[in-house]
């Protein structure tokens, strides 16, 4: 069964070859269909067949078919085509990876500031608020320190005429 099946592969690949020379021959176009239809087998024996393929390609862009059925595309504009199309990519891939990059950023400090972690917008007024903040503090430290040496006056001057009540009584 398998030798059966692999002869039929064998005489499918040879009615392919034999019709891909005979429209390069006679000039007829060539196509993956065109071949397929002619040589009698699937379109997807040749898809399957990558050899297959690549013959009916090359011989699609051989310059000795008739010249009233060639394409006006030649083989080098079609190269050239490529490398723009290649260098396109090439430049709208770096261009996506720039914007994703900033994109990333952008909501990285939006959940940055919404979380509530990140530093708010207004900072010179913070910093305005924190120095009057610590001015207000040190005054009230001194003024702390001033009663604490008036108390501590009041405390010596009370004692002393408690002494001086008690030594006479």
């Amino acid at each position: 069964m398998r030798e059966g099946r692999q002869a039929d592969t064998d005489r499918r690949r040879q009615r392919v070859a034999t019709a891909i020379k005979n429209a390069a021959k006679n000039g007829t176009p060539i196509s993956v269909s065109a071949i397929a239809r002619q040589s009698g087998v699937d379109r997807t024996f040749l898809y399957r067949h990558r050899d297959l393929l690549g013959l009916v390609h090359a011989a699609e862009l051989e310059p000795g078919q008739d010249p009233a059925a060639a394409s006006a595309v030649s083989r080098a504009s079609l190269q050239a085509d490529l490398a723009n199309e290649q260098a396109r990519n090439t430049r709208l891939t770096a261009r996506i990876q720039q914007l994703e990059k900033r994109l990333s950023q952008a909501l990285g400090e939006r959940a940055w500031r919404e979380s509530g972690l990140g530093a708010p917008a207004d900072m010179d007024e913070l910093q305005r608020q924190i120095t009057r903040l610590e001015q207000h503090n040190v005054e009230l430290t001194a003024a702390l320190e001033e009663a604490r040496a008036d108390l501590d006056a009041a405390r010596a001057a009370n004692r002393d005429l408690t002494r001086a009540l008690n030594q006479r009584n």
